[in-house]
């Protein structure tokens, strides 16, 4: 629906290539046309590349975003486009290579003088991978080297752990990417998540758009987000700004991307994370405070065209929050909650913004990513826009199916992100406030509450 919105703006025909579970989407009745490229389940539809090429060529396409998930970030369907004559609205396919691979993506950070976190080369075993932690120093992090979305990953927290983690950690990664290499990072207990959105054309020009702050993460998985990050100096701002550019420009970055960096809140220090070659779920909140329409920028690089912006035109005004609503039922665990949506109703106003593709009537497919909505909010400051959140909450009415709503306006009421104390634990320590507040109230009433 976003990026079709955005190819309307310039005029641009669009085909929807959907899988038989959303043909009755709202994103269908928008596009121009819609052809169906396999079943329900994503690998016979949105991972196999074939039958995206194939829907591209048969209706005359001359390009294909690759949305957010699924192939987004896949060199082969970048080199398949290019193969078959389409432009794929992207990064070039061997820069996706490059820093899809965590441990060369390191490497290179390393050498552009980008600070990257104490961590090993690829560790073959659990005792490799002991003696490095060791060296490190515990916690360490083991993580996948084609991984993302926190696949992959683990906390060793002793060299006891290291045994049973490591063989999830490589069973995990070699199930989700067919590839289980691991490496380590040293652990960074009071630890942010701050990344910083970039633009590059051919050309070889690359600006960033500032950064967005998304510490409040649940398993690996990002909640909130919000721009500019808050309770950081301006000089810590600008080198972090400074850094996701740079290593775009030593690739000669093209497209939008987001280079992704872990703050240590104890030493005052960050460090490069990874990079995302593709825009990002979170893109809202960096287009409402800088007014450019990242999608549309998108389409424009992808068309040849230089970037229209120097890095002094882009100007930052107030503060934007992004709360992801996901059909899931919080106070049981976050169980999914698919299912027909019975009522609907979304807030308005000047400074909010909705995306979904959802409707009174629609119904919530198994098959995929339990998030159904995007909330977006822009205040003049940080304590407005979170004012507005909270209101804009309030009158987002879902029912039919559970959502994460009521477990978003907790955190938004709770003091230590109010006031922007926040890092990337908070989120679980409320999840546990949260469910134990909840199980009271099922022991004392019989029932959960609304």
């Amino acid at each position: 629906m976003r990026i079709i919105k955005a190819c309307r703006a310039l005029g641009i025909e669009t085909v929807l290539a959907a899988s038989e579970a959303d043909r009755e989407t709202l994103g269908a009745r928008l596009a121009g046309r819609t052809v169906c490229i396999g079943p329900a389940s994503a690998a016979g539809s949105y991972l196999n590349y074939r039958a995206i090429i194939a829907a591209a060529l048969g209706t005359g396409c001359d390009a294909v975003h690759p949305g957010y998930g699924f192939l987004a970030e896949s060199p082969v369907l970048a080199e398949a486009c290019h193969a078959h004559g389409l432009v794929f609205i992207g990064p070039q396919a061997q820069q996706i290579q490059q820093m899809g691979n965590k441990l060369e993506a390191r490497a290179l950070a390393s050498r552009t003088g980008v600070p990257t976190l104490p961590g090993s080369e690829h560790v073959s075993s659990a005792e490799q991978a002991a003696a490095k932690a060791d060296e490190i120093g515990f916690p360490v992090m083991l993580k996948a080297a084609a991984g993302g979305g926190g696949r992959g990953m683990k906390i060793v927290r002793g060299p006891d752990e290291m045994r049973l983690l490591f063989d999830a950690a490589s069973a995990e990664a070699r199930a989700a990417f067919k590839d289980d290499t691991l490496y380590l990072e040293r652990y960074i207990p009071n630890a942010r998540h701050i990344e910083v959105q970039v633009l590059g054309d051919r050309f070889g020009k690359v600006i960033h758009l500032g950064e967005r702050d998304c510490s409040m993460q649940r398993r690996h998985q990002k909640l909130i987000e919000e721009s500019p990050a808050p309770n950081i100096s301006e000089a810590l701002r600008e080198q972090i700004r400074t850094a996701g550019a740079s290593l775009a420009r030593s690739i000669a970055y093209e497209n939008a991307g987001t280079v992704e960096f872990i703050f240590d809140q104890d030493e005052g220090r960050f460090y490069f994370l990874e990079m995302n070659t593709r825009i990002q779920v979170e893109h809202p909140v960096t287009e409402a405070i800088t007014g450019i329409d990242i999608v549309q920028e998108q389409l424009r690089i992808a068309g040849g065209e230089p970037l229209r912006l120097e890095q002094s035109d882009v100007q930052f005004t107030g503060h934007a929050l992004e709360c992801r609503i996901n059909a899931e039922v919080p106070e049981a665990g976050f169980r999914p909650s698919p299912g027909r949506i019975d009522r609907w109703v979304s807030p308005e106003g000047p400074r909010i913004r909705v995306d979904s593709h959802c409707f009174p009537g629609y119904t919530v497919p198994i098959f995929y990513d339990s998030m159904i909505a995007k909330l977006i909010v822009h205040g003049n400051d940080r304590s407005q826009a979170l004012a507005l959140m909270q209101q804009a909450l309030e009158h987002f009415v879902i029912s039919g199916i559970g959502t994460t709503i009521p477990f978003l306006r907790t955190v938004l009421e709770h003091a230590e992100f109010c006031a922007g104390r926040v890092n990337t634990r908070l989120t679980e320590d409320l999840v546990r406030e949260f469910s134990s507040a909840h199980s009271t109230d099922r022991e004392q009433t019989g029932v959960s509450r609304p």
